[in-house]
């Protein structure tokens, strides 16, 4: 940095005073100047750096941008075709939407066991009856038809297919009755559906799981029943 410095003298000559007042030329840098000159220079630097990394960034993004957007685009379809691949299964002849539930109901017969198995692969089980409202939807199928429900494990503790005991329930008079009055099947532990009946909630009747009949799948939304 150049200085100016300023100097009065004061001579005595003759007996007389005089003021005299000098000036220096500008002084060459020093130290600090030279330090500051540097700051200046990073400072400059950095600048410029700065100003490329955002014009390169602005490059990318350009290029990259689109790209991420094709991608989240090709991922959106692709869940909206999962979900229209599920609708259409749902739309199929068989299955039924009951509140927040689907049902299948088959279009031939199996044993119990081969009955779950089907429904298992198809992603849902045997149904679930846990209200009024649903016994009369499926009674409403007209079908004897297996349903999930099972005293396998232990007789006469009856559970359904998830694992929870039976609470409510809708058997024929006299039943479930374990096959007593048929000595060819003896033992019956799966429960069906019977059709024909004039109370639907007087409908189901314990029965060989070995017999066969159709049966009607479950496939709720966010595991509800």
């Amino acid at each position: 940095m150049d200085a100016y410095v300023n100097k009065e003298v004061v001579e005595n000559k003759n007996g007389a005073m005089r003021r005299v007042t000098t000036e220096t030329h500008p002084s060459a840098p020093d130290g600090s100047g030279r330090r500051l000159y540097g700051m200046v220079a990073v400072s400059f630097g950095m600048l410029c750096v700065l100003q490329i990394c955002l014009n390169d960034w602005q490059t990318t993004s350009n290029i990259f941008c689109p790209l991420l957007a094709d991608c989240l685009t090709e991922e959106t379809d692709q869940q909206q075709r999962e979900k229209d691949d599920l609708m259409g299964t749902f739309s199929n002849p068989g299955w039924n939407k009951f509140e927040s539930c689907w049902y299948f109901v088959s279009s031939e017969s199996k044993t119990w066991s081969e009955s779950r198995q089907d429904c298992v692969e198809r992603g849902a089980d045997l149904v679930i009856v846990n209200s009024r409202k649903k016994q009369r939807f499926i009674f409403a199928f007209n079908k004897r038809a297996w349903i999930g429900l099972t005293d396998n494990e232990t007789e006469g503790s009856w559970k359904w297919v998830d694992g929870t005991p039976l609470i409510t329930s809708y058997w024929i008079i006299d039943q479930p009755n374990n096959g007593r009055s048929v000595s060819t099947f003896p033992g019956e532990d799966c429960v069906e559906l019977q059709n024909g009946q004039d109370q639907p909630e007087k409908t189901w009747n314990d029965l060989n799981c070995a017999q066969k009949r159709i049966w009607i799948c479950e496939l709720c939304n966010n595991n509800s029943q």
